[in-house]
């Protein structure tokens, strides 16, 4: 299950202006002086869609969420500006975004969205938290390098205690301009509990603190194909059987000869997963060399095959783009219905709540052999022989902690390796658990190899495993 934007509706208190900064350890904020309150209500995610801030001068700006402060930051408009919607922040120098005001206690996870503006170099920043009306801050975490045009997601995890208000800051010195966009905050288990409003009142005094430093699980979209190129595949067009077919939300191994990957990988974690909607929108994939067939959604019609997704939509629900990606034939094989809506169904929600649970999951979904079974019975091709039917469909997830070193930790034993291999059949039962095998019986049946990134001492440890929970 992933952790989808909360709609708050609070009163939120007014709080007097930040001093120095202290190093980020809990300990070093103060219990709370009295201040006065202003009762305001306030919507996350704050998406800047309501600013028009047009220029660089420092100054605050009232937001969907409620007033921010503003420092070497605009809200951006241009089509350089890396944003969903029409609208987000930029930074140039050593900019800052703070929060004038402070969300109610409750608070779990903190999403931040971020890209270099244009083509701009990279750029880094920090979180920063204060809980006691902004007199003090401490980092969350640790500095985030954001590169690239691609908003990337940053999971941060709140403080344990107290109210929150945040900051973001611009900390390099380079000539690079950053956009911020779509900052959320998420509570585990519901709504946040809402600050009754107050005026001409004293700010309650923060609970005691512990003396631990906060920190914060860094969520960002990893490789897609992390764990390696199972078949060597390349982005030669003359290599039109083993066609390297690179995405961002997912890469694949293209064979043109069969109309279907042979294999599919993806990252899967939070920074994947939001409340973007099923689209729906099957169509051929336009990143396919020109002289490649190109498989509609029409080679399937009448066929008594599913359009099964290899990468699942539910896999990329951050935003509409994400999604929509999922729908191209080239992340299609024609897949009996009860495999797709039932034994893979399962695997795939499974997988989700996996996510839920604070893990990651890099994961391979493949093919092979001929002659499937579907509704209207056996068939080993569709649209007139230009898509193969798979006689089996494979699946490996390799499951661990959401961290960092995710290599590393996989060859050291950390993660669990969840391979599966059903026939392509109609009559297969719901149950996915009953067709796990080993990492090595898929590369004996593929001639594939599925975890090259490690070492040839882990793959021999790692891959002769049946996994049994």
């Amino acid at each position: 299950m992933s952790r989808l934007p909360l709609l708050f509706s609070f009163a939120l208190l007014a709080c007097s202006q930040p001093s120095a900064d202290q190093p980020a350890t809990a300990s070093n904020l103060p219990s709370a002086a009295p201040v006065a309150v202003v009762q305001a209500f306030t919507t996350f995610p704050e998406t800047f869609e309501a600013g028009s801030k047009g220029a660089y001068a420092e100054g605050d700006e009232t937001l969907g969420s409620g007033s921010w402060h503003f420092t070497e930051a605009l809200i951006g408009t241009s089509g350089q500006d890396h944003k969903r919607g029409d609208h987000a922040a930029r930074l140039r120098e050593r900019g800052r975004l703070r929060m004038n005001f402070d969300a109610p206690r409750g608070v779990r996870t903190i999403r931040v969205s971020s890209a270099s503006y244009g083509d701009d170099a990279p750029s880094t920043w920090e979180l920063w938290a204060s809980t006691d009306g902004g007199r003090r801050y401490a980092r969350l975490g640790q500095p985030v390098r954001t590169s690239g045009t691609r908003l990337t997601i940053t999971t941060f995890a709140a403080p344990a205690t107290g109210l929150l208000r945040l900051e973001i800051r611009k900390t390099d010195t380079g000539k690079g301009r950053l956009n911020i966009d779509d900052i959320g905050l998420d509570a585990s288990g519901g709504v946040l509990p809402g600050v009754a409003p107050r005026s001409n009142a004293t700010a309650p005094r923060p609970a005691p603190t512990s003396t631990r430093q906060a920190t914060a699980i860094v969520t960002t979209r990893d490789d897609n194909m992390a764990l390696g190129n199972p078949s060597g595949a390349t982005s030669d067009p003359a290599n039109a059987t083993n066609y390297l077919l690179v995405h961002p939300q997912f890469t694949a191994g293209y064979n043109a000869n069969r109309g279907t990957p042979t294999w599919v990988s993806w990252h899967l974690n939070r920074a994947w997963m939001g409340s973007a909607p099923r689209q729906d929108d099957f169509r051929p994939d336009p990143a396919l060399p020109r002289g490649f067939y190109q498989v509609t959604p029409r080679s399937y019609s009448g066929s008594g095959f599913d359009k099964g997704h290899n990468c699942p939509s539910a896999d990329r629900t951050a935003d509409l783009d994400d999604n929509s990606a999922t729908f191209l034939m080239t992340n299609m094989i024609p897949q009996a219905p009860n495999n797709n809506q039932r034994t893979w169904s399962g695997l795939e929600e499974y997988g989700r709540q996996l996510v839920g649970e604070g893990n990651e999951i890099y994961i391979m979904m493949g093919c092979y052999g001929k002659g499937g079974t579907g509704t209207n019975g056996l068939a080993t091709a569709l649209d007139n022989g230009h898509v193969t039917v798979p006689k089996r469909v494979w699946k490996v997830l390799v499951v661990l902690p959401e961290g960092s070193n995710d290599l590393q930790r996989i060859a050291a034993g950390q993660a669990r390796i969840i391979a599966v291999d059903t026939p392509n059949d109609n009559s297969i039962s719901p149950e996915w658990r009953q067709y796990r095998v080993s990492v090595d019986a898929i590369e004996a049946a593929t001639g594939l190899d599925l975890l090259s990134k490690l070492s040839p001492d882990a793959q021999t440890r790692l891959q002769a495993s049946i996994d049994n929970k």
